[in-house]
Formats: C-alpha cells, sequence, structure tokens
C-alpha cells in the first residue's frame, strides 16, 4: 500500500476520517471526547479504563488525613507490622476514590450528578505499591421523567490489581445530558 493508501487498520481507528475518542474542531485540528450523552451509553457494554494506577504510600497517608481516617492500621508502619497483614492497608477510601476517579474520565465525564452509590464490596486488600485497573459495565439508562434532556444511567464498576484480584466492586446511577442538551460546544470541550 501506499503511503496515501488507508489500510485497514487506519479504517478501524477512525470515524468521519478522524480518530476515534476525538472530534474534529477545524482543519487538521481535534480535540478529545471526555464523556457519554446519554445516547452514546449502551446498556451491557464494558469500559475498560485506563491509564492503571500505582497506590503509593503518600496517596494512602494523604488521602487518609484528608478523609479524617487516622486508624493506624493505614498510616504507622510500626503498629501495622505486628497486625495481620505485616505491613499498612491501603484505605477503603482511598482506594474507592482511585478507582471512582478511573470510571469518571468516561463513564460520567458528561454528569451533571451523581445520583448514588450502591452495594460497595471490598472483597480483597490492596497495598502500596499495587497497581490498580478498572472497568464499568453500563447496566442500565432511562430518561430522566422530570428534567427533560436528561436521563440517569447506571453503572457497575469494578477495580482489580494488576493480578487481576478483584479488590472493589461498586454500583453508582448519575444524570447525563442528552445530545440536545450538552453544553460541552458551547464550553469549548
Amino acid at each position: 500500500m501506499s503511503a496515501t493508501t488507508d489500510s485497514p487498520a487506519d479504517k478501524d481507528s477512525t470515524v468521519d476520517g478522524h480518530p476515534l475518542g476525538y472530534k474534529q474542531v477545524g482543519a487538521n485540528r481535534f480535540r478529545e471526547v471526555v464523556g457519554f450523552c446519554y445516547e452514546d451509553l449502551i446498556v451491557g457494554a464494558v469500559i475498560e479504563h485506563r491509564p492503571g494506577r500505582t497506590v503509593t504510600e503518600m496517596d494512602n497517608v494523604l488521602m487518609s488525613m484528608l478523609s479524617m481516617n487516622a486508624a493506624p492500621l493505614h498510616i504507622d508502619a510500626a503498629y501495622s507490622e505486628k497486625g495481620v497483614w505485616g505491613r499498612p492497608l491501603v484505605s477503603s477510601l482511598v482506594t474507592l476514590s482511585i478507582v471512582a476517579g478511573m470510571a469518571a474520565r468516561s463513564t460520567s465525564g458528561k454528569t451533571l450528578a451523581n445520583l448514588g452509590w450502591d452495594n460497595i464490596r471490598l472483597p480483597g486488600p490492596v497495598f502500596v505499591g499495587d497497581t490498580l485497573y478498572a472497568e464499568s459495565e453500563i447496566t442500565g439508562k432511562r430518561l430522566s421523567k422530570s428534567r427533560p434532556g436528561e436521563g440517569i444511567a447506571h453503572c457497575r464498576t469494578t477495580g482489580t490489581k494488576s493480578t487481576g484480584e478483584v479488590v472493589l466492586v461498586f454500583e453508582r446511577s448519575f444524570l447525563v445530558p442528552t445530545r440536545d442538551s450538552d453544553g460541552a460546544d458551547a464550553a469549548g470541550y
């Protein structure tokens, strides 16, 4: 193939002549797309969130202190080494914040409001040095009855270590705009 001929791989990575995940905003100029409008959320779709995030000691201590969780299990290595884990356990609030943050850009990058968090489960421990990944399944959606131009979406997010061990699962509902009500263009998004 010549340099000007599209290869099959090129066709798979573009839509309407521009890279997937971007919209064209000018001649040879593209802007990253953040989040989805109501119509773009497909029930049953699974979104893998990247990049992953390696948890540091600073993450654990700083976030534990910010959230007022001063339990020695999380912040005192000398205390923790005598306990069941033999080292500090990363606070569940830290794990939840990191995994939920990983999911926010795509699942709810255009969200108008979080409506609820349900069934938060922590089936495995997280320690400093563990790398976390996340994925979210869209589990439902409906148009809002009280807010025209908006819809309610539901997802289940799973956080795993790089080893594949599940460390967090939660369900969330959030309010998103429909395409007709999306203010992204007006805001420069």
